[in-house]
Order: C-alpha cells, then structure tokens, then sequence
C-alpha cells in the first residue's frame, strides 16, 4: 500500500532552531523568545496536531523525547527512520551531528509492544564518515506501488547512497535537483518532501523548483505514467509548506491529505478542489514548530509499514 494508518510521532522536550540545520535549511527563522518558550508552544501544537490527527480514526503512536541527548529536531522522526512492510526498518546518516543523537533503538521495542514486527535492519550511518548523507523520507519519496522512490539530490541526499537504497529495496530511482531563491541565488532544496508530496491517486509538487526542463519533464513523465494526477504549487506556497504534506488513512478507510494551517490557507480554491476530488483535508497550525525547525506536518509523521506481529505485548493498542 502507498499509506498506512500507523503514524509514529515524538513530542519535544527541547524544541528550538537547530543552528546546525540552518546553514542549509532556508525556511528556519530564529524567534526572539526564549527556547523554554519556543518548546511551550511547539509542545501545544504537537498536542493539537495529535488529538486532531486521532480524532480522524488515525493509529498515533507517540514517544517523548528525552532531555539528556539535547535534541532540537526530534520532532522530525521520519529524517532518521523508515518501516517497512517487509518487516526492515531502515537506519539513516544525517547531516546535522546533533540530529544523529535522535536514533533511539528503543523506539523499536515501542513499536513491537505497539504490535509491529521487526525482522531486519539496515543502518547506512556507516556513511556519516565519508559525510554522505541521506535523510531518510526527507530525503526519499517512495512509489510504493509502482517500486519507484524520488530524490531531490542535496548536502542531505547522496545520489550513490540513493541508489544504493533503490538497489537495497528494489526501486526505480528517479533523481532531480530541485531549488529554491535565497537572496537572488538559487540553491538546493534540503529535503524533496518540502517541495513533494506522493498520495495514492495524486502528488502534489513545486515543478518550477526543478530548473533543469530536463528533469523536470522526466519527474512529470513518471508521474503521469502511473496514472496520478498533479497539483502544481508556486514557490512561495512551497514556502508556507504546501509541499510538506501527507496521504494517511482514517477511520472506515477514509483518506486524508495531512498538512498545516499555513499550508492550507496558501492553496488557491482550485488547488483545494482538485485535493478534495481525491480524499479530504485536515490541517493543523504549526506556525512555531515550521518557523523555528523549517519542518511542518509531513516531517512530524513517520509512517509505519511494518508487518503485524503475532504476539503483541500491548495487543497492538
């Protein structure tokens, strides 16, 4: 299945700007409040986000962040960590030598207690000392159906390391560089899932930040080859986050688009229509967590594809 309804999340005990990510995260923006302040409300908006998200029917599993490891960006799980239905997870290298302390073995456990099965691992931090990165499903967009994965190549997406995944979980890898304006300079985009968002029957995606034409019309090639419509946002939407979304499943089976209030009230009506031929929309707002991390909804989430065990702990609650 390209969705799940098992969402892991961690809420914050120390939320604030990470000056480590900010050399190359363009959308971080420093608050002049103090860090006790800016985890406050960070912490207010998880909780929001979570009762708005669970109140849909959707499986949240959340853990607490832990003081001791000092963790700005531990809102972010899904940049160090995948599931898979295989049963692998999938361990990653990350830029930021202070993101790295966010890999916690015991979240697993977690999630076993929760009902999941683990079966293998594959941990490609190896390449952190070479500084390759890749970051995860910040980094990767995967075609779960059609074994395909997207990759916007950055400081954060190693294009080796990519392909590598792409052998490791037999994808198709379909590899661009998507910008952004800083100061009349374009550079990379940190992570392609700001710019992208892949759902079952639609993606949503900032064409215009792949200036390459080349590659802009090999990514609408394979999109449309599998059939999915696309909902094309402008730069400045990408910037309120509109790219920074995700397809989950809600109670009866029902589909819901996942994104911030900023990103929602960025849409025009006909972007929003065209949302809501295919699944509705919930929104939440995540002004501090997106103005200080330069993450929003979608980096909150990761998915969990993995298998059910046959012996939960906790009943797979």
């Amino acid at each position: 299945m390209q969705i799940t309804n098992n969402i892991l999340m961690i809420r914050p005990v120390a939320f604030r700007m990470n000056e480590q990510t900010a050399v190359n995260n363009y959308f971080q923006e420093d608050i002049d409040i103090q860090n006790q302040e800016i985890n406050a409300k960070a912490q207010q908006e998880f909780d929001q986000f979570v009762e708005t998200l669970r109140s849909h029917g959707i499986n949240v599993i959340v853990v607490d962040d832990n003081k001791e490891q000092d963790t700005p960006d531990s809102i972010f799980p899904n940049n160090w960590v995948s599931f898979h239905s295989s049963g692998t997870v999938a361990v990653y290298p990350m830029f930021a030598e202070n993101r790295r302390r966010e890999r916690r073995e015991d979240i697993f456990d977690i999630l076993e207690e929760h009902g999941f099965r683990i079966d293998n691992v594959i941990d490609y931090t190896a390449a952190e000392k070479d500084n390759v990165f890749l970051e995860a499903t910040g980094s990767i967009l995967k075609d779960r159906v059609n074994q395909k994965a997207y990759c916007a190549l950055s400081e954060r997406a190693d294009e080796n390391l990519f392909i590598e995944f792409c052998e490791d979980f037999d994808c198709f890898p379909v590899i661009f560089t998507a910008n952004q304006t800083v100061n009349g300079e374009r550079l990379p985009i940190y992570h392609t899932n700001v710019m992208m968002a892949m759902a079952e029957t639609f993606v949503v995606i900032c064409l215009n930040a792949i200036d390459d034409k080349k590659e802009r019309q090999n990514v609408v090639k394979h999109i449309k080859k599998d059939g999915r419509e696309i909902i094309d946002i402008t730069e400045a939407q990408m910037h309120a986050f509109a790219g920074n979304m995700l397809q989950v499943i809600g109670a009866n089976d029902q589909r819901f688009m996942v994104m911030s209030s900023q990103a929602y009230k960025s849409l025009r009506e006909d972007q929003i229509a065209a949302i809501k031929k295919h699944c509705d929309i919930i929104h939440s707002p995540l002004d501090t967590i997106e103005t200080c991390g330069g993450g929003s909804a979608r980096c909150m989430m990761a998915e969990v594809f993995l298998p059910a065990s046959p012996n939960p702990t906790k009943g797979g609650e």
